[in-house]
């Protein structure tokens, strides 16, 4: 369709452009601003620009940089950027969205080598950078990646040979902790070193990048096999790949874990990529992906152990995508708190288990298991919306602290050190 149209745009016959020798609103020169009355049609900027507009009843329809947008006339005046509309030191709305008249029209529209002009019936002149809508606009959107990540199995990530941060550059220096930031924003594990094995010191590196998240384990937290939580984790058994707190409505979003020491053999750390897994199922089985990322299920924990009394639940999909662009954000993965599943019909049920099958399959081949062996000095955050963890059961005496970090916190230390996150 858009095509038939821009042809139209770049060839338009001779005679409309008016037989008494005046430029026409329609002019491939003309830069002026051109009324709505006369724009019913459609209006190009210069051929060299690449750029062409179209207006409709309800609608501007425009093509730059090789990306087709639709801006609703309410959005256009909604996001003004003017002094009046927008203030820029605060960067928050001014304006007040409620008070835009539904029904707006813009009065004139014109557009130059970089910039977009309307005018509005009360006269006030909104003006946006046509890199800027790019950048803004819901076509433009779904062309981005909001997170950029390496996907990984096991090979993979050990071909990567990707370093861990010594524990002094990480604390000291906005190099170091740009180096490690970036490390767990690709793989969604990240390892720094030659931290003193105390609980202490490991609270002061988890603070350097966030504001630790207290949870019903408190804010840091010793962790042994002395089944002191209603939790398998609280064993010496082996755990199975997993994320935590499924049961929260919000899982929380970073995981540390440093070995402070271990007496005994086994407890290996199992770390599996979530998204290289989904991304394999989307691969081979796009209609289960989407189940996946479709019907929602319960995760539950209720505990009564000692002075511990908790039944937390939480509620979403195993695998959460931003529906603008299907860009996979959250998996939330734990067949030991998976509450009972009263919350899909019978008739989808089963379709909901072959996906679930799928998903597992992909999550426990043995190429996409990391295994690595935690010791005393050597701290590992984990992206607890991405990459599942478990363990192999181990013997002797093992003792482990750490604890959650808010993930707003994280990306936005992130995004301070001019990284995409």
């Amino acid at each position: 369709m858009w095509c038939r149209r821009l042809a139209c745009l770049f060839s338009v016959p001779c005679w409309q452009s008016g037989s008494t020798g005046h430029r026409s609103p329609w002019s491939p020169r003309g830069r002026r601003t051109v009324p709505v009355a006369a724009a019913r049609q459609h209006h190009t900027a210069p051929e060299s620009l690449s750029c062409a507009w179209q207006l409709h009843g309800d609608h501007l329809e425009l093509r730059y940089a090789n990306t087709l947008m639709r801006f609703d006339f309410v959005w256009l005046r909604d996001h003004c950027r003017s002094a009046s509309c927008y203030n820029a030191k605060t960067n928050q709305r001014s304006l007040d969205t409620a008070s835009v008249d539904l029904g707006i029209k813009p009065k004139a529209v014109r557009v130059d080598e970089t910039t977009l002009f309307l005018t509005w019936p009360d006269g006030h002149v909104t003006r946006y950078g046509l890199e800027w809508l790019v950048k803004n606009s819901y076509e433009g959107q779904k062309q981005r990646v909001m997170h950029p990540r390496i996907l990984w199995n096991a090979e993979v990530y050990r071909q990567a040979q990707v370093p861990s941060v010594d524990c002094r550059s990480f604390l000291e220096t906005d190099e170091g902790l740009k180096e490690f930031l970036q490390n767990f924003l690709l793989y969604g594990i990240a390892f720094v070193e030659n931290v003193n094995p105390t609980k202490e010191d490991t609270q002061i590196l988890a603070e350097r990048i966030s504001i630790i998240r207290e949870t019903i384990y408190g804010r840091m937290w010793y962790f042994t096999s002395d089944f002191s939580r209603g939790d398998t984790a609280y064993t010496k058994l082996a755990l199975d790949r997993h994320t935590d707190t499924t049961y929260f409505q919000e899982p929380c979003g970073i995981q540390v874990f440093h070995c402070l020491k271990h007496e005994g053999t086994g407890g290996r750390t199992l770390l599996v990529d979530g998204f290289y897994a989904a991304e394999q199922v989307l691969r081979q089985a796009p209609d289960q992906f989407e189940l996946l990322s479709k019907v929602p299920l319960k995760h539950e924990y209720v505990e009564n152990v000692g002075g511990c009394h908790n039944h937390m639940i939480g509620v979403g999909p195993v695998l959460n995508v931003y529906p603008w662009n299907n860009e996979l954000y959250l998996i939330r993965y734990n067949n030991y708190d998976r509450a009972v599943i009263n919350t899909v019909p019978y008739d989808v049920v089963h379709r909901w288990y072959t996906a679930h099958r799928t998903l597992t399959a992909e999550l426990r081949r043995p190429e996409n298991e990391l295994w690595v062996k935690l010791k005393p000095g050597k701290a590992l955050f984990i992206d607890n919306w991405r990459v599942l963890h478990g363990r192999e059961a181990f013997t002797g005496y093992r003792q482990l602290c750490g604890c959650y970090l808010t993930r707003d916190d994280v990306l936005n230390t992130a995004r301070l050190l001019g990284l995409q996150a």
